[in-house]
C-alpha cells in the first residue's frame, strides 16, 4: 500500500464509521458462538495508550518495566484456586487464547513424555489436531458417543493396545458443538486399571472451565480430579475486548523446560515472546468486579435462559436438546437465512445456540419468531419440514 499522505481522508473516515455500525449490528444478533459482550472496561480504557509487554515469565522478574505481570500472577492464583491446583505447585500464563493454552498443555506432555501417543476424541476442538501436527506427536482419535463426550470403551480398549506407550489424553470439558463434557476421574481410572503409570492429562475447558466449579452434580475435570494441566478461554464466559486465554498447569512441571534469557532477564517459559499485557488487565479487572459468587450468578442466569430457549424450540416442532447443565443449545439444522442473521454455529445437520451471560430471553423469542416465518416459507417452496 502506498502512502501520499498522514492523515486520514474522509473516504477513510466514512470506512471507519461503516466498519463500527456494521460491527455493532452484527454484535447484537451473536448468539452462536460463545463470546460475552456485557463488559465495560471503560475505568481501564487509558492503559491503551501504554505498549504494555508482558514478555517473560509472570511469575519471574524482568527488566521490562511497561508490564502487568502482578496482575497476570493474580488471574492466574484466581483460576489455580478456582481449579483445585496445589497452592504450593501450580503455575500458568494469560495466553492469546485456548488454542494456544492447549498448544501449551501438550507441549508440556511432550516434554515429558517424548515417546507419548495423544488420544482425543472425534468431538475435540480443532486446534487440538493443529497443535498436534505443529508439535509432531502421534495420536489416535477415539469415538465420541451421541452428546459428544469422549466414548470410554473405546479409549480403553485402544489405550490397553498402545498400554507400552506414555499415554496423553485430551480430555473436553464442553465440546465445540455440544458442550459435552468429559469425566478427567474416569479416564484417570482407567490409565490406573490399565497400570499405565506414564500419563499426562490435559483438560481443554475453554468455556465451561470458567464455571465448571459451579456445575451440580459435579462433572470430574479440574486438578484434584486427575487433569495436569487445564485450559480456558479468557472472552467466552467472561468476556473482553481481545481475545485471550489462561493455561493452568504444574509448576514442576513448567520448571523442566525452563530456559534463561539474559537480555530480558527473565526465564523463556511461554510459547509467545512478546505477550500482550493489556489481556490479563482486563481479565484482573473482570474477576475483582464479578468475585467467585459473581461467576455463579452468571452461570446460574445463563442456565436460566438456557432452558427458556430449549423450551421455546420445543414448543414450536423443533427437537432442541442440552447436555446437563449445559448452556449450549442443539438442534436440526436451520435455514441459511436464519444461520446467516444469528450467526448460529453449524456443523453438517446441527445447528447450536449458546446463552451466554449477554444472551436475553427477549433475543430467543425474536430468534423464534423468525424460524416460524422462516419455516413457514421454507415447507411451501421447498417442501422441508423440521
Amino acid at each position: 500500500m502506498e502512502l501520499h499522505s498522514a492523515f486520514l481522508t474522509d473516504t477513510d473516515k466514512q470506512r471507519i464509521l461503516d466498519l463500527e455500525q456494521l460491527i455493532d449490528l452484527s454484535n447484537e444478533n451473536s448468539i452462536g458462538y460463545p463470546v460475552s459482550k456485557d463488559f465495560d472496561f471503560s475505568e481501564i480504557m487509558p492503559f491503551l495508550k501504554y505498549p504494555i509487554n508482558n514478555v517473560g515469565d509472570p511469575f519471574e522478574n524482568s527488566i521490562n518495566k511497561v508490564k502487568t505481570h502482578e496482575l497476570e500472577r493474580e488471574v492466574v492464583g484466581f483460576f489455580a484456586k478456582l481449579f483445585r491446583a496445589d497452592p504450593n505447585d501450580y503455575w500458568g500464563y494469560v495466553t492469546n487464547g485456548g488454542s494456544e493454552s492447549n498448544l501449551y498443555g501438550l507441549y508440556l506432555a511432550r516434554e515429558l513424555y517424548p515417546k507419548g501417543m495423544v488420544y482425543y476424541s472425534e468431538s475435540t476442538h480443532y486446534s487440538i489436531r493443529k497443535n498436534i501436527h505443529l508439535l509432531n506427536i502421534p495420536s489416535i482419535v477415539i469415538r465420541s458417543q451421541e452428546n459428544g463426550e469422549i466414548d470410554y470403551t473405546d479409549l480403553e480398549n485402544t489405550l490397553r493396545i498402545n498400554r507400552d506407550k506414555p499415554a496423553i489424553v485430551l480430555a473436553n470439558y464442553g465440546t465445540t458443538m455440544k458442550e459435552a463434557k468429559d469425566d478427567v476421574a474416569r479416564i484417570k481410572s482407567i490409565l490406573k486399571s490399565l497400570a499405565i503409570q506414564d500419563s499426562y492429562i490435559h483438560c481443554d475447558a475453554a468455556l465451561a472451565g470458567s464455571y465448571g466449579a459451579f456445575v451440580e452434580p459435579r462433572v470430574p475435570f479440574d486438578f484434584k480430579d486427575g487433569a495436569d494441566s487445564v485450559a480456558i478461554s479468557g472472552h467466552k464466559f467472561i468476556g473482553s475486548p481481545i481475545p485471550s486465554g489462561v493455561i493452568i498447569t504444574k509448576k514442576s512441571n513448567r520448571d523442566r523446560i525452563a530456559k534463561g534469557v539474559s537480555y530480558i532477564g527473565s526465564f523463556d517459559t511461554t510459547i509467545t515472546g512478546s505477550r500482550n499485557g493489556h489481556s490479563p488487565l482486563f481479565l484482573w479487572y473482570a474477576l475483582k468486579r464479578m468475585g467467585v459468587e459473581g461467576l455463579r450468578q452468571r452461570f446460574q442466569n445463563s442456565l436460566e435462559v438456557a432452558a427458556y430457549c430449549e423450551k421455546r424450540l420445543n414448543a414450536i416442532g423443533i427437537p432442541a436438546w442440552r447436555n446437563p447443565n449445559a448452556i449450549t443449545i442443539v438442534f436440526p439444522k436451520v435455514h441459511d437465512s436464519i444461520i446467516s442473521k444469528w450467526q448460529l454455529a453449524t456443523q453438517e445437520t446441527i445447528s447450536h445456540i449458546i446463552c451466554m451471560p449477554n444472551v436475553t430471553k427477549e433475543q430467543i423469542d425474536h430468534l423464534i419468531l423468525d424460524i416460524q416465518n422462516c419455516k413457514e416459507v421454507v415447507e411451501n417452496e421447498y417442501e422441508f419440514s423440521f
